[in-house]
């Protein structure tokens, strides 16, 4: 089945003409949500004492309908005990959140997001928006198309066919408020041990701490011809973005400062969407249950691969097969220590660029 959208996501890494400006913020849109994808969430987790800030944050948040259509028995089996799984997409296009039209935006940044039994600690795994996978009903494509064919449900229903592992929520996020949202927490602090460069900007970031504006984490965060790793090193900036923002949370005094509170939850109101079986009460027992949850108990990592190649016209990352079984299987047992140990490549650790 032929995809409109597939020429546009499938050139091969090229330098960007400088006058191609709205080229350059839809690639803005699409590489930064994910990082309010995940900060939902993880507001979520470390508000467990602030039952105001989890109801901010509910109210605020729109809800996705049918995001669950799928038939019970072509889904996977719910895990034991209280162990709890987020799936995270951010659309490629702006105000896509709202209503799902086919064909008019893909899901650019992917992660998933599980919590085991007793939820002290927490696992994200980012995948590559060009990953080649099957998809239901549709055979082989990257996996970003998943949203563009069918919606949240196809969107969850691939994920969940592709780990094996039951999906409990779902969050859409479009990119508006990430800026604000950095600004409201004061900026964001990094370490550098070495030269930075960011994207659109000609000089980088010299070695040491730097508090970020908004501005300046955008453009940390969506750099990748800087980089020798291209997407992939854009995906650890990423998540190391996500655990310094984390720790800005815990550390500004925001989560007990009603007037951070506003500000914070109004940016994400602006920006994100949550399967309706998401209700305030949902978020207010998550966030207990989570309320001990620190940016150290988070790992960071990416789903294995096997670098690049095409698959006809397209560019594509290739999938691992062998390995992300494994990681899955070690995800749904909560054997993720000796996984780790085994394949350490995987993991994203501080010292990003």
């Amino acid at each position: 089945m032929p995809n409109p959208l597939d020429e546009q996501q499938s050139d091969p890494p090229t330098e960007a003409a400088p006058d191609e400006r709205p080229r350059k913020r839809r690639r803005n849109r699409r590489i930064l949500i994910g990082v309010l994808a995940t900060l939902l969430i993880l507001v979520v987790a470390v508000a467990g004492v602030a039952f105001y800030f989890v109801n901010r944050v509910s109210s605020n948040i729109e809800r996705i309908p049918d995001a669950f259509d799928i038939p019970e028995t072509a889904r996977p089996a719910e895990l034991p005990g209280d162990s709890i799984t987020f799936l995270l997409g951010g659309l490629d296009g702006a105000d896509k959140v709202d209503v799902y039209e086919p064909g008019a935006a893909r899901t650019d940044t992917i992660m998933l997001a599980h919590f085991p039994e007793g939820r002290d600690r927490g696992y994200l795994v980012s995948i590559p928006r060009d990953t080649w996978i099957d998809i239901p009903g549709h055979g082989r494509n990257k996996i970003n198309a998943a949203y563009s064919f069918g919606g949240p449900s196809l969107f969850v229903q691939t994920l969940e066919e592709l780990t094996g592992i039951r999906v409990d929520h779902l969050a859409l996020i479009d990119w508006n408020g990430f800026q604000a949202l950095t600004d409201e927490l004061g900026g964001v602090t990094l370490t550098f041990d070495e030269e930075t460069p960011l994207a659109d900007n000609d000089e980088p970031l010299p070695a040491g701490t730097h508090t970020l504006t908004g501005e300046q984490a955008l453009q940390y965060v969506r750099d990748r011809k800087d980089l020798p790793g291209g997407d992939f090193d854009r995906v650890k900036r990423q998540q190391n973005f996500l655990r310094a923002l984390m720790n800005e949370l815990i550390s500004s005094g925001t989560l007990t400062d009603p007037g951070k509170i506003n500000g914070v939850t109004g940016a994400i109101g602006q920006a994100a969407r949550v399967d309706e079986e998401l209700s305030a009460f949902g978020m207010v027992d998550l966030a207990l249950s989570m309320r001990n949850l620190r940016s150290n108990d988070m790992t960071f990592l990416t789903v294995p691969t096997d670098g690049t190649g095409w698959a006809g016209p397209q560019s594509i990352v290739v999938y691992d097969q062998e390995r992300a079984d494994q990681l899955w299987t070690a995800l749904a047992d909560d054997d993720m220590d000796a996984f780790l140990a085994a394949n350490p490549d995987l993991v994203t650790g501080d010292e990003v660029r």
